[in-house]
């Protein structure tokens, strides 16, 4: 098969995408209104619907990095890239929603933070927030950096632009309506992302069903075709059991908060029982959406035959072939759609850790900003970590990266244990033993375990380490140690205690409990809106 050119989306399918574009923008502009401060810009003021909450939190999860490395690993395992991602995805956020989401939401309207780090600061110490606030800042920057690579590579399928081009167009964009507008432009173009996705692979699903009966081939008689021979067994390949244990407690920690934007969705909703049900809400999409994106994948050897030796192109392949002019365009949409609402809630968020977390601690004024220019910085600060983000994009296929999914699986999900089991876990009561000395431990030794087994001194080792031990061991390590030593050196002093109960109680419940006068303290001199 050739390579796609620019010639294969005509001026219908770049009307579809251009309209696009516009409301995105326009949403951001419409909701730069209801930003009046740092709060409205980074939790929406506490006034977030559980519904549009639930969404945002489902939309923001997930990137054209689906369509593309998943996509390959859909047309080269089969069945096993729901079995192992979305599916312990969904598991993970209907556990968070009692274990995780209210105590989250309580970070704002009982501790009266804008930020899901700044906490950390009177649970553990200053060193401790400020190591986890600058690794998660450094590996968010990454993680991006992979969706706008994943987002190019597919503009590149359909337009013929380059990488560069196509990083710095999906950038640019991102950056107008998510600076302007806060979390409110989130969370409403993500709705607007949402409507767009669904109706996208609804055509998609059909158009594949469809070619299917054309070629005399059932639902059930597909998977007895000599190309998808293996691809119905749920653990297959590199995907086995330890990998998926090991993804369902990395999932259960990143998608409750650990990776940042989605605490900021049940910080944003009104109740603790408002972000417990928008939890439950984006569980349910979880478990269900990504069933019918990922059909046509799975269908996908039946009907192409892939360029690249990781598959990673096969579904735009795929939709440039069945969709007619118009709904190819919507479906470029829909790429875009679920890149945009993850990097621009990322974006959101680490403005939010920085302005709130970093700042106050590197300077002196920063502590004194007030509500303008604190809003001032966090729309500066979102600028800046897009641009960087972008920058790292144009490398993400260099040695040091491998591909997308190398960076999404190994990276990501080998790095985000150490970084999000002391901020997670510190909220819970049975750990509050755990104190700073066992949060920057296994933090540390953490972030030691995943270079050993990605980069050991040997190079041949890191070749024979199989990837499942590649993302789980990190974060084993970080687990065990967090436990073990807030057990052999307990550090519950009073002032955490009286933290830990805010985030466990609601309303009176905690008012016996003294509490600090600096826990929770606006770092940049007025407390969030409640």
């Amino acid at each position: 098969m050739t390579a796609l050119t620019i010639e294969h989306m005509n001026s219908l399918d770049w009307a579809v995408l251009i309209g696009y574009f516009g409301v995105m923008v326009a949403i951001g502009v419409w909701s730069h209104k209801r930003v009046d401060d740092v709060s409205d810009f980074f939790t929406a003021g506490g006034k977030m619907p559980w519904w549009l909450s639930g969404i945002s939190h489902h939309m923001s999860g997930y990137s054209a990095v689906m369509f593309t490395g998943y996509a390959g690993i859909a047309y080269t395992y089969g069945v096993t890239s729901f079995v192992t991602w979305s599916f312990p995805i969904a598991l993970g956020i209907a556990i968070g929603s009692k274990l995780f989401a209210p105590r989250i939401n309580r970070l704002r309207s009982r501790l009266h933070v804008a930020s899901p780090l700044e906490y950390l600061k009177n649970r553990y110490n200053l060193p401790t927030q400020q190591a986890l606030a600058w690794s998660g800042m450094m590996l968010k920057i990454v993680d991006v950096a992979a969706k706008w690579a994943a987002i190019a590579t597919l503009l590149s399928v359909f337009t013929g632009v380059t990488l560069n081009q196509g990083i710095l167009i999906t950038g640019a964009i991102t950056a107008v309506y998510c600076t302007i507008g806060g979390l409110w432009a989130d969370a409403l173009t993500e709705l607007g992302q949402f409507v767009i996705q669904l109706l996208a692979g609804v055509s998609m699903f059909v158009a594949v069903v469809l070619k299917l009966n054309d070629k005399h081939i059932g639902f059930f008689d597909a998977w007895n075709q000599q190309a998808l021979h293996g691809h119905g067994k749920p653990l297959v390949g590199p995907y086995g059991t330890v990998f998926l244990l090991a993804f369902l407690f990395i999932k259960l920690f990143e998608y409750n908060g650990g990776m940042l934007n989605q605490a900021q969705r049940y910080m944003a909703t009104g109740s603790a029982h408002a972000a417990e049900r928008s939890a439950r809400l984006s569980a349910a999409l979880w478990l269900v959406w990504p069933a019918v994106l990922f059909f046509p994948m799975w269908m996908s050897p039946l009907l192409v035959h892939a360029q690249k030796p990781d598959g990673s192109d096969s579904y735009g392949l795929m939709t440039e072939q069945l969709l007619p002019h118009g709904l190819l365009g919507l479906v470029v949409v829909g790429f875009f759609s679920h890149t945009m609402a993850m990097c621009s809630s990322d974006a959101n968020a680490i403005a939010a850790v920085f302005t709130r977390d970093v700042a106050p601690v590197l300077s002196a004024r920063a502590r004194d900003w007030n509500q303008r220019s604190g809003l001032i910085a966090a729309r500066v600060t979102t600028v800046v970590f897009l641009g960087l983000s972008m920058a790292v994009a144009t490398q993400v296929n260099s040695p040091t990266f491998k591909d997308i999914i190398t960076v999404v699986i190994k990276w990501v999900a080998g790095l985000m244990g150490p970084i999000a089991i002391p901020m997670m876990l510190g909220l819970l009561r049975p750990l509050r033993r755990s104190g700073p000395t066992a949060a920057l431990t296994s933090w540390a030794a953490g972030l030691l375990a995943f270079w050993l087994v990605n980069y050991p001194v040997d190079e041949n080792i890191s070749g024979g380490v199989p990837l499942q031990y590649q993302v789980s061991i990190p974060l084993a390590v970080s687990l065990v140690l967090y436990i073990v030593i807030g057990c052999v050196k307990p550090e519950a002093t009073p002032e955490r205690l009286a933290v830990i109960e805010k985030v466990n109680t609601d309303g009176d419940a905690a008012a016996a409990v003294p509490v600090p006068a600096n826990a929770g303290d606006d770092v940049i001199g007025t407390p969030a809106v409640d």
